[in-house]
């Protein structure tokens, strides 16, 4: 498994203005890339980034780099709901106007903490590479998850990241675009879990000639329990406890009883994912 930037990540192209253009280069993108990746894993698992690997939402400790450590009420004004995105693309040009760099901001993400028990978690799947492909899926963007998973050593672990992409220009301003779009209702304008899942396991599993044991995923967030909603009774979600991915599946079990079809696994420590995934890899 390589660590550079490149083959590990899906980037994807600027959203062109025919669906089935965008469609035609995310496939190729993802055929072209996906060579690198052993098909022999029996268990397929993905991760959610803020609030789920790492303890805080990354897009709220980036204002740590601001000056005084806030944004001005005018900005956060300019927010719409499920245009979050947009917002944050906002606040990154006004982090650049006021001098904000590079380091500033990949030093406030390397200090974002882990939730209790996640490396704990890491490090299991690191000792068992025949048993699972790893993959982060999240509506954060590639400058604060990398900055975070390579200072925690953690980013060999991951087989894929797709998010939003975000690179610096030469003016030294961190410009972040959407990741996709998409016509879920559910979801924020720019990032559907549910599509990206759903794509990835169909490609995957057409490569591999056959189905993974079981599919996993660890996430937190109300765009967490849209891609949940896809996975089979034999698949496990596994939800941070009283967060808003676990409230929407108690919802959703209470008002449409058989609906949501995963085994859930609600968890305050991520040692807690570790047991239930130990018993789940001998059976």
């Amino acid at each position: 498994m390589g660590d550079s930037f490149f083959n590990c990540c899906y980037v994807p192209p600027h959203p062109p203005g025919e669906e089935e253009l965008r469609r035609s280069r995310r496939t190729e993108i993802m055929a072209s890339q996906s060579t690198h990746i052993p098909n022999d894993k029996r268990f397929l698992i993905f991760f959610d980034f803020d609030e789920t690997i790492v303890d805080e939402t990354s897009d709220d400790v980036v204002v740590q780099a601001a000056p005084g450590q806030h944004l001005p009420g005018w900005l956060k004004d300019t927010y719409q709901p499920g245009r979050y995105n947009e917002y944050m693309q906002r606040v990154l040009a006004f982090l650049a106007e006021q001098g904000v760099t590079e380091s500033d901001i990949r030093g406030v993400m390397e200090k974002i903490p882990a939730t209790p028990g996640m490396l704990t978690l890491f490090q299991y799947l690191r000792n068992r590479p025949q048993d699972f492909e790893v993959v982060l899926v999240s509506d954060a963007n590639t400058f604060f998850i990398e900055s975070w998973l390579r200072r925690a050593g953690a980013r060999p672990l991951f087989h894929r990241i797709f998010t939003n992409p975000a690179t610096f220009n030469k003016d030294g301003r961190l410009v972040m675009r959407p990741f996709h779009s998409h016509d879920c209702p559910r979801c924020p304008d720019n990032m559907c879990k549910q599509v990206v899942v759903r794509d990835y396991v169909a490609r995957r599993t057409q490569e591999r000639g056959r189905a993974y044991q079981r599919v996993f995923y660890v996430g937190d967030g109300a765009n967490d329990f849209c891609p949940a909603l896809i996975l089979g009774p034999r698949d496990v979600a596994f939800s941070r406890r009283d967060f808003p991915m676990h409230r929407l599946i108690l919802e959703t079990h209470e008002a449409m009883p058989g609906e949501f079809k995963a085994v859930t696994v609600p968890w305050v420590s991520a040692e807690e994912v570790v047991q239930r995934l130990r018993r789940l890899v001998v059976e």
